[in-house]
């Protein structure tokens, strides 16, 4: 198993997400939210700024939603494996 993660705006608040991609499939492990303050280096700001012009979920019932798309994406429960 191979996880990633990024930035991402989720419910309009800075966050990092966990996920993994198979092919073009999505599948999210969590989120957690983050303070910009923390990131202080040139090259974070960077990053920050260029994830959350591409990602921007909405958390809601156990699932994530692309606000872009309207795509719709499980949450794998780690606690179950």
């Amino acid at each position: 198993m191979k996880s990633s993660w990024c930035f991402a705006k989720v419910n309009n608040r800075l966050a990092e997400i966990f996920f993994e991609r198979k092919g073009k499939k999505l599948t999210f492990y969590g989120h957690c939210y983050v303070d910009e303050s923390e990131y202080k280096t040139k090259q974070d700001k960077k990053w920050i700024n260029s994830d959350i012009k591409k990602y921007d979920f909405i958390y809601k019932n156990k699932g994530y939603t692309d606000r872009k798309t309207g795509k719709k994406f499980d949450l794998v429960d780690l606690r179950a494996t």
